[in-house]
């Protein structure tokens, strides 16, 4: 019987602490994933479809949630043609072999002030994978959550584009992403 009684007590414990996290998904129509860049000084952008993954999202305890993005990066748009035409060229993005860009996160933190976090994860784009941090805000939605961050990256690090006198290296990657 006492078995049986500490049985029923972990179950019932686990059910607990379960309903606590929510398994989500991005609402692709609703989120945007942007990136800016300085070429020959002056600042361009654009774009990237095909957002995919889960979060596993606890407010109550950040240290409990799980984040599982990818981004398809064939879909770059830069609102040119002939640019995104080169860009999913080997020497930038390589989309042939390298379809998919992701983020699988390690660990996220409050930040320094209220409302503020920090995730922590492998960014892979091609076939280099980096840890990076992204500081982002969380807002309450209907039925969700609306993530937003921005972080910088150099895009040399992940063997994009080579050397260029014209484009700069570091890249602002811009975050609007509804989980429901």
């Amino acid at each position: 019987m006492k078995i049986y009684l500490t049985f029923l007590l972990v179950c019932t414990s686990l059910g607990l602490i379960s309903q606590n996290l929510v398994t989500m998904t991005p609402v692709e129509a609703e989120s945007k994933v942007d990136f800016k860049i300085r070429n020959l000084g002056i600042k361009v952008g654009g774009s990237f479809t095909g957002l995919q993954g889960s979060v596993v999202f606890n407010p109550g305890d950040m240290m409990k949630t799980v984040i599982n993005m990818s981004v398809d990066a064939t879909t770059i748009n830069t609102g040119i043609g002939a640019r995104d035409k080169h860009l999913r060229k080997e020497d930038y993005f390589g989309v042939d072999q390298f379809k998919k860009i992701s983020f699988i996160s390690s660990s996220v933190v409050n930040g320094s002030k209220t409302g503020t976090y920090i995730v922590y994860g492998n960014l892979t784009i091609k076939k280099t994978t980096k840890r990076v941090a992204i500081p982002f805000t969380t807002a309450k939605k209907a039925n969700g959550f609306l993530f937003e961050g921005s972080f910088e990256l150099n895009r040399r690090d992940f063997e994009v584009g080579g050397n260029s006198f014209s484009l700069s290296d570091d890249v602002t990657i811009n975050l609007s992403v509804l989980i429901k």
